[in-house]
């Protein structure tokens, strides 16, 4: 069988190694990934994300067990920092999930950032789209932890998971720079912690006075957690149905879904592809060593050099 056909029959090995060429940036991969396509659209996407140190792994870890208690089929991503030297993830979420090593129903694999601040790299979505076409009922995706600039996550996601802690200024944190725009579920973990209630209500409360924007459509539950316990994850998955059903329940408002994810898709897959193509060709012509030899000798500043090489790419490539 070809690498399609080994994927969409559940070959581990072969979904392991299509999703490390991915992350790799094997030209072959690309290929693969369009015979795959048809195969998707079947798995039910959760994100996970927040501050580093709120428990999302652990949560993680608790919901793949109660999803394989009921019959659930799970693919996990976790993404994390880049190594500096090797490129590759580091400090993988794959060691907190020791105990799914030997499931077959659950396929865990760690991504690396490399370097991107919005939380998701290309490779990421592309994994999702494996998983997907793998046969997983749910593909769970675990945000390295950024905070306020992490949002990439709901254009991948049907239920985005926020998480956050009593303390550390989590609750402050939570109410900037648009991170109620992209909780479809707010989970306050380790609620046994002193401020636990008094997070819960700052929250509600920048809810109740955006209004408007939920008077008509889902308006996201707050709840509390403690992952490490096993308490509260049978309510956590039960507001993801629900969500789920909130999304199926209208065809309007399912193809809108729909629509606004594969725009999204294939909007940043274009910036990846175009950023990936051209900066490689800058980099590799003559005129680039040649203005980074000017830059080193303080002969021109960068900010010119950069406007310069720029402009003239984008004249010849509108010739």
């Amino acid at each position: 069988m070809g690498i399609a056909e080994r994927v969409t029959s559940g070959d581990i090995r072969a979904v392991a190694r299509l999703i490390r060429d991915i992350d790799d940036k094997v030209p072959g991969a690309r290929e693969v990934l369009k015979d795959l396509y048809p195969s998707t659209g079947r798995a039910y996407v959760v994100g996970i994300t927040g501050a580093p140190g709120v428990g999302k792994s652990t949560l993680v870890d608790q919901m793949v067990t109660h999803l394989r208690k009921a019959g659930k089929t799970v693919g996990v991503l976790a993404v994390d920092p880049t190594s500096p030297f090797s490129g590759g993830a580091i400090l993988g979420d794959r060691v907190r999930m020791q105990r799914h090593s030997m499931d077959e129903g659950v396929f865990i694999r760690s991504m690396a950032t490399r370097g991107y601040f919005g939380g998701l790299t290309q490779s990421t979505r592309s994994a999702i789209d494996v998983l997907d076409a793998m046969g997983k009922d749910y593909v769970i995706v675990e945000t390295v932890g950024v905070g306020q600039d992490e949002v990439d996550i709901v254009q991948s996601a049907h239920t985005t998971i926020i998480m956050l802690i009593p303390g550390m200024g989590d609750d402050i944190q939570a109410l900037k720079a648009g991170i109620l725009e992209v909780g479809d579920i707010f989970v306050i973990n380790k609620a046994d912690r002193e401020g636990a209630d008094r997070t819960v209500s700052d929250i509600r409360l920048m809810i109740e006075m955006d209004e408007k924007r939920y008077r008509n459509g889902w308006k996201p539950p707050i709840l509390t957690a403690q992952a490490v316990s096993d308490i509260g994850i049978e309510e956590i998955l039960d507001e993801i149905e629900k969500h789920h059903k909130y999304l199926t329940s209208s065809p309007r408002r399912q193809s809108r879904v729909m629509y606004e994810k594969a725009r999204n898709d294939l909007v940043e897959m274009i910036k990846d592809r175009i950023v990936h193509e051209v900066l490689e060709d800058i980099i590799h012509s003559g005129e680039f060593e040649e203005v980074l030899q000017l830059i080193v000798e303080r002969k021109i500043d960068p900010y010119t050099a950069c406007d310069t090489i720029v402009s003239t790419r984008l004249r010849s490539g509108s010739k």
